[in-house]
């Protein structure tokens, strides 16, 4: 037999402090991607969606839903970071950095800024800093995330242990927003809600009221859409031995499906500017609802604007238990949370006071 040609992935033992990685292979989105990333969820968001409604905000077209584009970098970065992953546990001070739209390529890269190895030494947690590039390299996104990864000996030696410390959140003035956009001539009519930035208030929750189901075709045509290649989203049979017992969803199309049910509740939340940590809780496979509610947790002006905000928003998501059946428990519902997710979201305002 001739030498191995394939690759088997990274094991936690193969990784070292400050190693880092250019992952391939550079990916063009089109406008195919785009349309059937809103087959698979459901987005209404209308900048998004329309070209006409796009340019009526000073874009040349509806950009890439910030959302795929996130997805689409983490999925280069799977083949080297997590491909032996166990699970992807969360993510830290992730910022769009500008708008990506159709007909451009992405790459990625990757640093590894700590590593710890789990005390049943057959497991470690690997944390990185992935940025994703647009043709000429420029940075469009930039995330840190800690994921679970198998080791191949348990006897092997490991790294010294490294956490990182990260910011608990984005700071609001730290945004970026794209001079072009222009929302004074926000269309509320064909937007579909009539909700401004200063309709919301701290500490406000919003029932986003609708659930949707996770169909097995879906999940596992939306994990092959961002060319995400870990085991455990396509395997069934090798996933038969796992704790989980089958193919468990990529935690990134829990994120992608809260987004598009907030709609009801947040629909003029036109971007997704940063998103300040973000907590997988449980799996999920398919067969399960997908409900979740938010809570408004900050609000900030944007220096220099008047058409729009910012607010900070944590959205929870569970699995077959609406929100109203969560407040009527007995708070015992942490087997039913799926995601927790922290994020700053850019609204059209109508120029009044912020007060």
């Amino acid at each position: 037999m001739s030498p191995a040609k394939s690759s088997h992935g990274n094991f936690f033992e193969d990784f070292r402090l400050d190693q880092e990685f250019v992952h391939a292979v550079p990916r063009t989105v089109s406008t195919g991607d785009t349309a059937l990333y809103s087959a698979l969820y459901g987005m209404r968001f209308p900048i998004q969606s329309s070209d006409a409604f796009a340019t009526s905000v000073g874009l040349p077209c509806a950009p890439v839903d910030n959302l795929l584009l996130f997805h689409i970098v983490f999925g280069k970065t799977v083949p080297d970071i997590s491909l032996n992953a166990i699970a992807n546990l969360g993510y830290a001070d992730c910022r769009f950095l500008g708008q990506v739209y159709p007909g451009e390529s992405v790459t990625a890269r990757s640093r590894v800024i700590g590593l710890r190895e789990n005390a049943n030494r057959k497991t470690g947690i690997v944390y990185v800093r992935s940025t994703g590039y647009d043709r000429n390299g420029r940075p469009v996104l930039t995330f840190v995330r800690w994921v679970m990864v198998a080791k191949r000996d348990i006897a092997s030696p490991s790294a010294v242990a490294s956490v990182p410390e990260l910011p608990r959140i984005v700071s609001a003035d730290s945004l970026l927003i794209d001079d072009s956009i222009d929302l004074c001539g926000y269309n509320w009519d064909l937007a579909g809600s009539p909700h401004a930035f200063e309709d919301y208030r701290v500490g406000e929750k919003i029932d986003h009221v609708d659930g949707m189901t996770i169909e097995e075709a879906e999940h596992q045509i939306a994990t092959r859409l961002y060319q995400n290649t870990a085991k455990g989203h396509f395997d069934e049979r090798l996933q038969r031995e796992s704790r989980f017992g089958r193919r468990i969803v990529y935690g990134g199309h829990i994120m992608s499906l809260a987004r598009s049910l907030s709609f009801n509740g947040l629909g003029n939340a036109a971007f997704v500017a940063a998103i300040n940590g973000g907590r997988h809780v449980n799996a999920a496979t398919a067969g399960d609802t997908i409900y979740c509610w938010s809570e408004i947790v900050d609000r900030q002006p944007v220096a220099g604007r008047t058409d729009l905000g910012a607010l900070r928003i944590r959205t929870t998501v569970t699995k077959d238990v609406p929100f109203m059946q969560v407040l009527e428990s007995d708070g015992d519902d942490a087997a039913v949370i799926l995601l927790e997710l922290d994020y700053w979201a850019l609204l059209p305002a109508r120029h009044a006071s912020y007060e």
